[in-house]
């Protein structure tokens, strides 16, 4: 790392560093209104055009890297010495990025829990969370503030749900900013679902699915389904090996059995050729992964998703988020998704509403960990109460052990640096 020390530009020379930095930066202003995409795509490419997708359900999943998944998918850029959640374990991840979009280029924007979720909704984790996160997780201070616990973490703009508010748009939110069943912001007073649980590893995300659905029968009954459902599951986090807890491979399960079952009930729906379900994780805890520590599994499905398909375009979290509001009409909500490219390559003008059939798990659900270990002890210290309240780097090691075996040896956190090509670099 090297350092430069240069003289106090004067104000012409200033002014042309500026416009350099704004020519360097994939944000425009133009980019708030217009986006990239294709004319007659369901992906509006001018906010306020129309979809012909109505409905949106926006799931957050907890701290997976793309290697650790879904390495084992051909097509994708998987290297599978990396692989501890394969297709054994997760049946109904495979079966949908084989049946729709499989995308082996995506990342997430946040580096942890504590930011991840602000980055989910918001498209941005402000100068506080991001200093604060740093001190509180390698235990200098500071508690977890986010997730709209703390005013001060908030987004300056709000989040998503503001946006919906305040352009009419109908919004619900199952879990993501509303602890211990009330909402956290004000934005969600009356706008959450009151009997679903948020972070609570010892409620499994098959009963979440069922809290879902529970509601979704009463409002579709109603024609009062939100535009915009945003929910949590989480029990891809795991507990690590604590024992008399269920193991690793039963939590992963779990949580992909949820997300079968959901995708499987939205799809049998009267609404499904309006729908869309967008997945991804929150962050991807500094796992193994042989591109970067960012990349990560993320899914799209419903009526107007291309099938059978592979994209290896670069995305982010905040190009899901920017696909979400381009569908809702909603305008950008930083320079952050409003530079995104949007998904619209996953997405065909010819809608196929072939439902999607869930796989059991594979899985006892019910299995514990009953070895005692090192490891096994060292579990038994972490907070699991509230999400990344230990180090992500160290509980990454743990899950890698349960996996791989205890003297196996987890690889480093791959960093690299990525170079955005032009469309005529490309080709």
């Amino acid at each position: 790392m090297q350092m430069s020390i240069i003289d106090m530009p004067n104000d012409v020379t200033l002014a042309r560093y500026s416009k350099q930095v704004y020519e360097n930066t994939p944000y425009t202003k133009d980019k708030e209104v217009n986006a990239a995409g294709e004319a007659g795509n369901p992906i509006p490419m001018k906010v306020g055009n129309p979809s012909p997708i109505k409905y949106v359900f926006y799931i957050i999943k907890e701290n997976r890297t793309y290697d650790q998944v879904l390495a084992d998918v051909p097509g994708g850029n998987g290297d599978t010495s990396l692989l501890l959640f394969g297709e054994r374990i997760t049946p109904n991840q495979h079966k949908l990025v084989k049946e729709f979009v499989l995308l082996d280029n995506f990342y997430v924007d946040g580096e942890v829990s504590a930011d991840g979720h602000n980055w989910s909704l918001g498209a941005n984790a402000n100068d506080y969370l991001e200093k604060n996160w740093v001190t509180s997780y390698g235990g200098r201070g500071g508690t977890y503030d986010a997730e709209g616990t703390r005013e001060i973490a908030n987004n300056k703009m709000g989040f998503i749900w503001d946006f919906c508010k305040r352009a009419g748009i109908s919004y619900r939110t199952y879990g993501e900013f509303a602890d211990d069943y009330k909402a956290n912001i004000p934005v969600l007073e009356n706008h959450f679902c009151p009997y679903f649980t948020s972070w609570d590893e010892s409620v499994r995300d098959t009963t979440r699915f069922y809290q879902w659905k529970r509601e979704f029968d009463s409002l579709l009954a109603k024609n009062a389904v939100p535009r915009l459902n945003t929910l949590r599951l989480i029990n891809d986090h795991t507990e690590g090996l604590r024992i008399g807890r269920p193991t690793p491979f039963a939590h992963v399960a779990d949580n992909d059995w949820s997300v079968g079952l959901f995708v499987e009930y939205l799809s049998q729906s009267s609404i499904w050729k309006e729908s869309v379900v967008f997945i991804v994780e929150d962050d991807a805890q500094n796992g193994p992964d042989h591109v970067d520590a960012h990349r990560t599994t993320a899914y799209v499905a419903g009526g107007y998703v291309k099938r059978n398909y592979v994209d290896h375009t670069m995305y982010s979290t905040s190009s899901m988020l920017r696909t979400i509001e381009l569908i809702l009409g909603l305008p950008p909500m930083t320079q952050y998704d409003a530079a995104a490219t949007p998904m619209w390559r996953c997405f065909s003008n010819t809608p196929n509403l072939t439902p999607f059939v869930s796989v059991a798990a594979n899985v006892n659900l019910t299995d514990k960990n009953e070895k005692v270990s090192h490891w096994s002890k060292l579990s038994e210290t972490f907070d699991l109460t509230k999400e990344d309240r230990i180090p992500d780097l160290l509980f990454s090691e743990v899950i890698w052990k349960a996996v791989r075996g205890e003297h196996s040896v987890m690889p480093a956190p791959r960093r690299s640096a990525f170079v955005k090509m032009t469309e005529e670099e490309k080709d």
